[in-house]
């Protein structure tokens, strides 16, 4: 179709049968103009949607502040099975985690928006195929975790599950006010369809059936996730916890934040719950702060027991956190 105005009336579109002005329109709206009618709809809204891509991919470059780390974070790792139907596939410096079934998977985090396709490798590596995740879950919603969740959402079609807090930043893009890094974060992408949950609701995909926990601190939102994993007859307790870092952007005071009061007690309970989580195996959003490589190094030399298996693991990250808390409100009360 070709647009063809004219002097003595306006002319809306021509094809090969003929030309219709605005009272022709008129007269066929309802008649043989339907599929007409029908297309340029159609193309107004792809329009609109390319723009309103187009948009936010210019307030990216604007608002995206530099990352030293990326590069580093993003480096390709091998995948590898944790434990049982357990495995780590994302690169080396961020964690993203694959739970697997014969009737459908479950994957924790995406990574940055660079690393969806290296996630998605490491998935066909171990020959299975990101079109059978079919639950993705999140952390939180800082764009080294939650950053490749769009993509990854687009290419499997899963249902994407996030805390309260959590799922309207998902929903929104961008970063979420009341979190302490605000104004320090590179923004993410919007997400399709995030479901929400209640505090200790579980969810399944196929036979995994993975339960959220809250724990708020390092984010207002932020998620830890359990689960368990079996291998030759043996079931163990897996915990991905979630950050519980006290770090934030300059001027931000987790004392007495006016855009997050509850900051300290919200860390109380986070500590709470991973001191006293069952937990055979820790793993953590980034893989370091759980000693992965130091235990998957120990595992290939073959140390006995599996260094994987630590039950005391989850304490110990609550306890030193909660140490490296109380340092941050000291520095703060100076």
């Amino acid at each position: 179709m070709a647009l063809r105005p004219s002097r003595s009336s306006l002319w809306l579109f021509s094809d090969q049968e003929g030309c219709y002005t605005r009272s022709q329109m008129g007269r066929n709206l309802l008649g043989l103009d339907r599929f007409g009618l029908a297309l340029l709809f159609v193309l107004a809204a792809a329009s609109m949607a390319v723009s309103a891509q187009a948009q936010d991919q210019r307030n990216d470059k604007k608002t995206t502040p530099p990352c030293s780390q990326c590069q580093v974070w993003n480096t390709p790792q091998e995948p590898f099975r944790v434990f049982g139907n357990t495995y780590y596939v994302g690169p080396h410096g961020l964690s993203s985690v694959l739970i697997v079934s014969a009737t459908g998977h479950v994957l924790i985090d995406g990574a940055l928006p660079e690393s969806a396709p290296l996630v998605v490798q490491n998935i066909k590596s171990l020959g299975f195929r990101i079109e059978d995740v079919k639950l993705i879950v999140n952390s939180h919603v800082h764009f080294d975790h939650a950053g490749g969740l769009a993509e990854l959402q687009r290419l499997s079609g899963a249902r994407v599950v996030a805390s309260p807090w959590s799922a309207e930043v998902l929903r929104k893009g961008g970063v979420g006010t009341g979190d302490p890094q605000y104004g320090e974060l590179r923004p993410i992408r919007r997400v399709a369809h995030v479901e929400t949950f209640n505090d200790g609701e579980s969810f399944r995909a196929g036979e995994v059936v993975v339960t959220a926990h809250l724990t708020p601190g390092h984010t207002p939102g932020g998620t830890s996730w359990t689960w368990q994993s079996c291998s030759e007859g043996r079931c163990l307790n897996m915990v991905y916890a979630d950050s519980l870092s006290a770090i934030s952007a300059k001027g931000f005071r987790f004392t007495d934040s006016r855009a997050y009061p509850n900051a300290v007690k919200d860390f109380e309970t986070s500590f709470a719950f991973l001191s006293t989580v069952p937990c055979d195996v820790l793993l953590t959003t980034h893989p370091e702060n759980g000693s992965l490589w130091e235990k998957l190094d120990a595992r290939r030399r073959g140390v006995t027991p599996d260094p994987m298996i630590d039950p005391g693991a989850c304490r110990s990250l609550a306890d030193r956190a909660r140490e490296q808390l109380q340092r941050r409100l000291t520095e703060e009360a100076r």
